[in-house]
């Protein structure tokens, strides 16, 4: 995508400061930016515009999933790079957001040229190193609580239900393990 037309980017994103430091970065690399804070509004820009590119933050305010918000783009246009950025990283998601339409995966914080070089990272590569190390008990557990706060729309109450913990403890657990 070569044309200044064609470097449209969509960025959803609730953390409003976040999204306007983030959108002037890219303009300052030529992109037209597009500010959107959930489904519904990223749904009404696509009427007028048609992005090839976009961020989506994984957790959306009201505890809402930035996967459903990908399915949406990627069913829009099946060509647009989609970049998924997220505080709380977690395989299952990792997964579910590729499998969704996402063309990366990328932990907070990442940078402008961390976003913009998994835009041009499309195609998988098969000389990534495979290493021997064993998941740890710790990161297992963190997989499987964010695995279960993906099937409950990160609902906090209702994953501490299922997980069998107090609301608190999970509370707990996440701050913890936050990527900030």
């Amino acid at each position: 995508m070569t044309t200044e037309e064609e470097r449209v980017l969509l960025i959803v994103e609730d953390d409003a400061a976040f999204a306007r430091t983030l959108g002037r970065s890219f303009e300052r690399r030529g992109y037209k930016v597009l500010l959107a804070q959930n489904v519904d509004e990223a749904s009404a820009l696509l009427a007028d515009h048609s992005p090839g590119y976009a961020v989506v933050d994984l957790k959306l305010k009201g505890n809402s999933s930035g996967l459903v918000c990908v399915q949406a783009l990627h069913a829009h246009d099946p060509d647009m790079l989609i970049v998924v950025l997220t505080g709380f990283a977690s395989i299952n998601t990792a997964v579910e957001a590729i499998k969704l339409g996402a063309i990366q995966y990328l932990a907070k914080p990442s940078t402008t040229d961390d976003i913009e070089a998994a835009f041009d990272h499309v195609a998988g590569a098969s000389d990534i190193e495979v290493t021997n190390r064993t998941t740890s008990v710790k990161t297992l557990e963190w997989e499987h609580i964010h695995a279960v706060l993906a099937e409950t729309d990160f609902n906090i109450s209702e994953a501490a239900r299922r997980l069998g913990m107090h609301r608190r403890t999970l509370a707990r657990k996440l701050e913890k393990q936050r990527v900030k």
